[in-house]
């Protein structure tokens, strides 16, 4: 006799899903119905090798007139010696050669000028025209200051005095001092430095021509009308008939003044002569030095370089000579001996010796070459970075660090073919995975992305693709898409916001196929990866973009199979990003008709018969992709409705599922029945697939009996959802397709397991479809999967007992319904699971165990109650019940 309460557990209707499911939330559905939606994997597309380095390799769009050359001559005779002087940077004006009228006197300059002098004592001269000239000469690097300037710029090596020297009525200011303006004109003229071999540093002796200034104007012969001016800007008042008077005693005064005390250029260039003695001293020691070395440690390796003919030998040289001139000092741009130097390097380029040619190229980049000599060395090193041989002598040499110094040290805009050989050099090295770590580690992916930064830039001021900037990104995206594979690189990648800007590189540069290609190889590595997915499905405007670029290249298989993946990539498991491409106009569209394209070229390609071609491979890896991109955006409890109501959507993918076998394209037939099975999920009168139901179950029939485990699964998860129409059961029991799922059971796979349980479940909603449990043992393989899969899986443990709930419907006696052994089972596992929490592996992170113990509590537990209560309800053994072993 049952009680009330057992009474009423026996009314409970069976379970079942219901035939309009409510809408849930994203999370819910992913979550709680894995036999329904789930996103698609699939193979990041394969990019072949190049046999050959080249600046563009064949499949390149770019047509061969327009590419600049991967093979050239190089000679010494390349090189320019004009580049070997040492210059500043600045460019200087021309010295005037005609005499300057004197500047008119002002209140706040109103020097008192002297006049001309004899010339210096000839000993004088000779006693500072050493120090002298190395003065000059650095004058003339840049530093070479204005007439009036020159006093005061000299002043600077000596303390500033703030006491203001008077003379007459005015005193001038110059860089914080008070002194008299000197009004001098000084034309210099200085030798170059003459150096050898043979007497190392020699330096000739220089001349001073000074010309003084005449008086000022308002003492000389011409004071007539501009007088009054100049006294009233003065402020001064003179009658007419005084005014004679006045200039005569000026004149008077000036005679004085110039011959009784020196004149106020006078003392300026007094002060800083003396104030400047030590320092001109300390720089006629600094030559002295530099010659003994040079002489000693630099000179006897010139001779051994023009000697030598030994090409090791050279290199050992070449090696010395770096790093005497390192200990020196003398890299860069203004050691003296700079021209001699890389006159004697230029003629050793013509040894054509691929090992010689990267010490040299070594040498010459720490000398700071630029303008032609900077493209020229950057030829060198790729011409010897073409040979794949040499990337050992790269290596072993470090020519790496002197590369990154191009791109990081020099500019840009006045050396751009020099900036593309050397990223063509660092391309080719970067594919060689000795490279890798040592180009991450030496901030190559920091000096990349913002040469891309400065590219970008560049061409939004100009407004347009500047000549030669396209070649340069298709040589630098090369190289990041190579250092991409990298687990570092990446990390770097998202630290200085690479991915946007390489978003906004390849919107600015759409119509070059390859910027576009290598940027999407680079993303299509770095969407594998969540993190990287993470960042590049927050830029709003990147689906626009791949929009664009799919209706732009859609007969290009090479980029559309690469955009397409990363659209999978990032609507795999980022619900935000399915709503928010989605919400482009004309996405849908664009995707279908990709699909029909070249499921055409699919099925025209056999007929083509090319020889070493294979058309139908390439649009079938196409349509895989395609339909991952489908498959995972119906997931979207908003989008997947409007595909399942989509007759251009279900009848494409019926087409494909008609016309391929397992055997010929295992992953688009796998993919195409997934992308059903979440469409087939939403229970809508719209939906296309509900009318046709029993077409697609026959369809999947031919699944079912393959070797194809994978497609096995596919189908029995459409059969889950589609098992929940009575037609449809009754056409799975016609087709023995239940024995089918009872065999799965025993597959030990948990997911398998789950679905073949979904099927059984829809199957015992119907009380004359209770005894198929009976065949072939379901019972017991149902409580076995129980014990071994529910402790760590409430979803499939809560199934099982859904599944037991609907079977026992009718129970008279539990041993009767279920059998003595497995009525035991079962009350001894239902009554350990209530008591015990879910068991969870080490593969969940926190937030996820809390939600699957939350609902074991919630889901599993009240399922399982039910079940125990009427199994005890039903059972009348007394025998004690073993402990089960987990």
């Amino acid at each position: 006799m049952l009680s009330s309460n057992d009474q009423k557990l026996e009314k409970l209707d069976p379970f079942h899903r219901p035939p309009v499911p409510k809408q849930k939330t994203s999370a819910e559905i992913i979550s709680e119905a894995r036999s329904a939606l789930r996103a698609v994997r699939t193979q990041r597309p394969f990019t072949p090798r190049e046999d050959q380095r080249k600046l563009f390799g064949p499949a390149s769009s770019r047509a061969p007139e327009n590419r600049p050359p991967s093979s050239f001559s190089l000679h010494a005779s390349s090189f320019e010696l004009s580049d070997s002087r040492p210059i500043s940077g600045t460019r200087l004006s021309p010295l005037e050669l005609k005499p300057r009228a004197p500047a008119s006197p002002t209140t706040e300059e109103d020097a008192c000028p002297s006049f001309p002098k004899p010339p210096l004592d000839p000993a004088k001269i000779r006693r500072i025209s050493g120090a002298r000239a190395r003065f000059y000469r650095a004058a003339s690097q840049g530093t070479l200051l204005p007439d009036r300037s020159l006093a005061a710029a000299h002043s600077k090596t000596v303390e500033e005095s703030k006491e203001t020297v008077t003379v007459g009525n005015s005193a001038a200011k110059t860089s914080g001092t008070y002194l008299t303006a000197s009004n001098a004109f000084g034309h210099l003229k200085s030798h170059l430095l003459q150096l050898n071999y043979d007497q190392g540093v020699r330096e000739t002796n220089e001349q001073e021509v000074f010309k003084e200034p005449s008086p000022p104007p308002h003492l000389g012969s011409r004071s007539g009308g501009n007088d009054a001016a100049q006294r009233r800007r003065r402020g001064t008042s003179l009658t007419p008939g005084l005014d004679s008077e006045r200039v005569d005693r000026d004149q008077r005064k000036w005679r004085t003044r110039a011959s009784s005390c020196p004149s106020s250029s006078d003392l300026s260039r007094l002060e800083t002569r003396a104030a400047s003695r030590a320092s001109l001293q300390e720089q006629e020691t600094e030559i002295e030095v530099d010659g003994v070395f040079w002489k000693t440690r630099i000179v006897p390796i010139l001779h051994e370089l023009e000697k030598e003919e030994d090409i090791e030998a050279m290199c050992a040289a070449c090696t010395r000579l770096h790093q005497a001139l390192e200990e020196g000092r003398m890299l860069g741009k203004k050691f003296k001996g700079r021209r001699v130097l890389l006159k004697t390097l230029y003629k050793l380029v013509d040894a054509d010796s691929d090992s010689l040619s990267l010490k040299l190229a070594k040498l010459i980049l720490a000398l700071k070459v630029s303008r032609k000599n900077l493209l020229n060395v950057c030829k060198l090193v790729f011409k010897v970075s073409r040979s794949e041989e040499n990337d050992v002598l790269m290596q072993t040499d470090n020519i790496l660090a002197s590369l990154l110094g191009v791109l990081r040290d020099e500019d840009l805009h006045g050396n751009t073919e020099a900036f593309l050989y050397c990223m063509g050099a660092l391309k080719f090295i970067s594919g060689s995975p000795g490279f890798l770590t040592e180009m991450v580690s030496k901030g190559a992916v920091e000096i990349l992305t913002e040469l891309v930064k400065q590219v970008s830039e560049d061409t939004k001021k100009h407004g347009t693709c500047l000549p030669n900037y396209g070649n340069l990104l298709v040589q630098t995206t090369a190289t990041l898409r190579n250092l991409a594979d990298s687990p570092l690189t990446r990390s770097k990648l998202l630290n200085v916001g690479a991915i946007p800007q390489l978003c906004t590189v390849m919107e600015q540069y759409m119509d070059d196929k390859d910027v576009c290609t290598n940027v999407a190889r680079i993303f299509s590595k770095l969407t594998s990866y969540r993190d990287c997915c993470a960042v590049l499905a927050g830029y709003p405007r990147c689906y626009a973009l791949f929009l664009s670029l799919l209706n732009k290249y859609q007969k290009d298989q090479g980029l559309v199979i690469r955009i397409v993946f990363i659209l999978g990539n990032l609507t795999a498991k980022n619900n935000q990003a399915r709503e928010l491409f989605s919400r482009e106009r004309g996405s849908i569209e664009t995707l279908l008709t990709l699909f029909q394209n070249f499921y055409q070229l699919d099925q025209c390609s056999p007929r083509l018969g090319l020889p070493g071609v294979s058309p139908s491979a390439e649009a079938d890896d196409v349509l895989v992709k395609l339909t991952r991109v489908l498959a995972n955006i119906a997931i979207h409890p908003r989008i997947g409705p409007v595909l399942a109501a989509n007759p251009r959507v279900v009848e494409l993918l019926l087409t494909t599922l008609e016309s391929k076998s397992l055997g010929d394209c295992e992953e688009l037939v796998i993919n195409t029945t997934a992308a059903i099975n979440n469409l087939s999920f939403y229970q809508v009168k719209s939906s296309i697939l509900q009318h046709k139901k029993l077409y697609v179950a026959e369809l999947l029939l031919k699944l079912l009996v393959s070797n194809n485990m994978d497609g096995i699964l596919e189908a029995v998860r459409v059969f889950g959802n589609l098992s929940q129409d009575h037609d449809v059961c009754n056409f799975l029991m016609q087709k023995n397709v239940h024995k089918f799922m009872i065999a799965l059971l025993e597959a030990k796979h948990q997911d398998i397991c789950f679905s073949a349980c979904g099927v059984l479940l829809n199957l015992t909603v119907d009380k004359d479809k209770h005894a198929i449990l009976k065949e072939g043992g379901g019972i017991k393989k149902l409580v076995d999967c129980l014990r071994e899969f529910g402790p760590g899986d409430w979803q499939l443990a809560c199934l099982v007992c859904k599944t037991l709930w609907n079977f026992s419907e009718n129970i008279t006696n539990a041993s009767s319904c279920f059998g003595d052994e497995d009525t035991n089972r079962l009350l001894v596992l239902l009554s350990s699971f209530l008591d015990e929490e879910l068991a969870l592996d080490g593969s969940f992170d926190q937030d996820l165990k809390s939600y699957h113990r939350l609902h074991w509590e919630t889901e599993f537990k009240p399922v399982a109650q039910r079940l125990l209560r009427r199994i005890q309800s039903h059972h009348t053994s007394l025998e004690p019940l073993p402990i089960p072993s987990f």
